[in-house]
């Protein structure tokens, strides 16, 4: 199973350029998406809680994971280690895109090192950008919870002034969320924003992987 693994970060690229590179990657390697998830958890949460990602990876065991860049994961580096180490546990084979390099179980500790460092320094050079909100960072709308709606409206090539009248809310500010945030290209990439689950949401008691 090939599996594409896209989070959005308000600091770093967008999810329809993740699904982009990530596409582009699987042509060029052969690799048939078997199942695409965006991850539309707060930047802020740590992995204790993102229950529903540890899920999502803990059920599909052996499998090729496509993502676009190690920040992707997380960028907390006591949870990328905890991923990293679930992930390998499970035996999965994780393609990071802008890397190049396919991490393994039978991969060098070096490998798994050098990963981390290139996380490490990248959260340095964003923290030393000019003040001001990053390229490409998008502020939270009112709109927000209306997205997985948002997006199957497209799907069903409704217009925007049919989505406001359903929504009750302004064409005009409508219009400018769905062009802000590409929710066209999302919609027609064919990507899922996916959230969490009732049963998922419960506290689990541990995040280590499942022997």
């Amino acid at each position: 199973m090939v599996l594409a693994y896209i989070r959005p970060d308000k600091n770093f690229i967008a999810a329809h350029e993740q699904l982009q590179h990530i596409n582009s990657y699987a042509v060029a390697n052969n690799l048939i998406i078997d199942d695409e998830f965006v991850d539309q958890t707060s930047q802020n949460k740590p992995l204790s809680e993102r229950e529903h990602i540890t899920h999502y990876f803990q059920t599909r065991k052996k499998a090729t994971l496509l993502v676009y860049d190690v920040w992707v994961l997380t960028t907390n580096m006591e949870d990328l280690i905890q991923m990293f180490s679930c992930l390998l546990k499970n035996e999965f084979q994780v393609h990071f895109i802008k890397q190049s390099v396919i991490m393994t179980k039978e991969s060098s500790t070096m490998l798994t090192l050098g990963l981390m460092d290139q996380l490490r320094q990248t959260l340095k050079e964003e923290s030393k950008k000019v003040i001001g909100r990053p390229k490409g960072s998008k502020s939270s709308s009112k709109f927000d919870v209306y997205i997985n709606e948002i997006i199957s409206f497209i799907k069903e090539k409704k217009s925007v002034s049919q989505m406001a009248r359903i929504l009750g809310v302004s064409r005009s500010s409508l219009k400018d969320y769905i062009e802000s945030r590409e929710l066209k290209e999302v919609a027609f990439g064919s990507l899922v924003y996916s959230t969490p689950s009732d049963a998922e949401e419960q506290v689990i008691n541990t995040i280590t992987c499942p022997n």
